[in-house]
């Protein structure tokens, strides 16, 4: 069963997490809690992000905008990870004729 956590909630768990910040990281679309009851309620995988998004604020002395666009980008990499690993995934399940040829253009391509 999945915990949600309302704002004051998540504010009391996250380090360095204000009111202000918890409405600029929904603002930016870093975290899209839901809302229930007339509640804004947070599920456990924004409160993560939340704690990343500040941890990445106070590390790097980012504002809550830069430390979105950071955010951002880690996700494309765990996209492009995911999508690489499907990748090789496929590639294995075919005949090693194929996956020879693959490696074989894959090495002249390299930089």
């Amino acid at each position: 069963m999945t915990t949600y956590l309302t704002e004051e909630e998540v504010i009391a768990r996250v380090e360095g997490l204000t009111v202000a910040r918890l409405r600029s990281f929904t603002a930016t679309r870093c975290v899209e809690p839901l809302s229930r009851d007339g509640q804004t309620i947070f599920a456990e995988p924004d409160v993560a992000r939340l704690q990343l998004l500040c941890e990445i604020s106070a590390d790097f002395d980012l504002d809550e905008e830069a430390a979105a666009l950071v955010l951002s980008l880690v996700d494309q990499i765990h996209g492009l990870r995911r999508a690489r690993r499907g990748l090789a995934d496929a590639i294995s399940e075919e005949p090693e004729e194929v996956r020879a040829r693959i490696r074989a253009r894959a090495a002249t391509r390299q930089v």
